[in-house]
């Protein structure tokens, strides 16, 4: 079998491996159709320690069920579906609060002997509470906005609900990646009145108008805050999302966040310390919320609107390779030659 590895920044390489077997009898084995590169990916890509043992890579896909443990009662062998991108038991109270990744009993994909799912097959721990079913007859067409549930449309959609964005509110999305423009989809969803795009790539932000972004700010830094600022008549965002996870987007952030506002990252953070006193967070008694999104919690909603025709995520991919080439994809998103990019096994 086939799967990525990554040993250092910039190098990732298909390798065979030993096909994935039964560890626990939780587990399920399932046969990869479609997976992808996140944004969050690059992190690594940039920035790994070197290591000699190469770390699985991978964690969207949709797939069929090929084997399942002993105590798998939900899935067979045959079973069309879509995991969320870290796995979870979802019955915990943890799961039942709506915070799946927070699951005691769950992690993540590429960690722990989990493999990775830019791969043929993953093993999945917690088969059960993770794998989601769909229906095995779906048109190829909505395959691609099927995946982004896996992860994409859902943190941005994360990001939303955690910021509470509702009628009436000014969004202000800081990232025009494909959470970015997820939260964008999923704000106008939400029935934000108006909400602005922080981005400069005009490809990027002209899907983000397609999806309900009222004004696109393409200036970073302090002119980025201070055309916001302009924009909303210098009284700042009620809600941003901030999807970027850097420094300078969190500077951005709370130098627009509205007072009593708040700030939503789904963007990984790259820092551990950051500003939240007076002159950034407590003197606008400004919110600070988000996490990586419990995307299980939302999943089977979601899939309904995929299928009727409500939303269609998927727009987000804009490119397709082979799994022999995903280190071309990983290149072709690290140089935003391409927003994100579908990998077919």
């Amino acid at each position: 079998m086939r799967a990525t590895f990554m040993y250092g920044p910039g190098d990732v390489r298909v390798e065979n491996v030993p096909e994935p077997r039964i560890v626990e009898p939780t587990d399920a084995i399932v046969r990869i159709t479609l997976a992808c590169v996140c944004g969050s990916d690059l992190h690594p890509y940039h920035s790994m320690d070197k290591t000699d043992e190469g770390v699985p890579m991978g964690h969207e896909f949709l797939g069929v069920v090929e084997e399942t443990g002993a105590d798998v009662t939900g899935l067979k062998r045959g079973d069309f579906v879509v995991s969320p991108f870290a796995y979870s038991d979802n019955t915990c109270p943890i799961c039942r609060d709506g915070f799946h990744t927070a699951c005691p009993h769950g992690g993540w994909y590429g960690v722990g002997g989990v493999g990775g799912a830019q791969a043929e097959a993953i093993r999945v721990p917690q088969a059960d509470g993770t794998l989601v079913k769909i229906p095995g007859d779906v048109d190829a067409a909505v395959l691609p906005s099927l995946l982004a549930l896996s992860d994409v449309y859902l943190t941005g959609h994360h990001a939303a609900h955690m910021g509470r964005v509702e009628p009436g509110k000014t969004v202000t999305v800081i990232g025009d990646g494909a959470v970015g423009l997820s939260a964008v989809l999923a704000s106008r969803r939400m029935g934000a009145e108006r909400i602005i795009l922080m981005g400069r790539h005009t490809d990027r932000t002209d899907l983000g108008r397609e999806w309900g972004a009222t004004e696109v700010v393409a200036e970073r830094g302090e002119e980025g805050i201070s055309h916001v600022m302009e924009l909303t008549g210098g009284e700042g965002s009620h809600v941003v999302l901030e999807a970027v996870g850097l420094m300078p987007a969190y500077k951005q952030a709370y130098g627009i966040v509205r007072p009593g506002g708040i700030i939503s990252r789904v963007g990984v953070p790259q820092y551990e310390e950051a500003p939240v006193g007076f002159g950034s967070l407590f003197g606008k008694n400004a919110g600070l919320t988000g996490g990586p999104a419990p995307v299980r919690a939302y999943i089977e909603q979601a899939i309904p609107d995929v299928l009727e025709g409500r939303i269609e995520p998927g727009k987000v991919f804009d490119a397709e390779v082979g799994l022999d080439q995903v280190a071309d994809a990983y290149r072709m998103m690290d140089t935003r030659t391409n927003l994100k990019v579908v990998v077919r096994p």
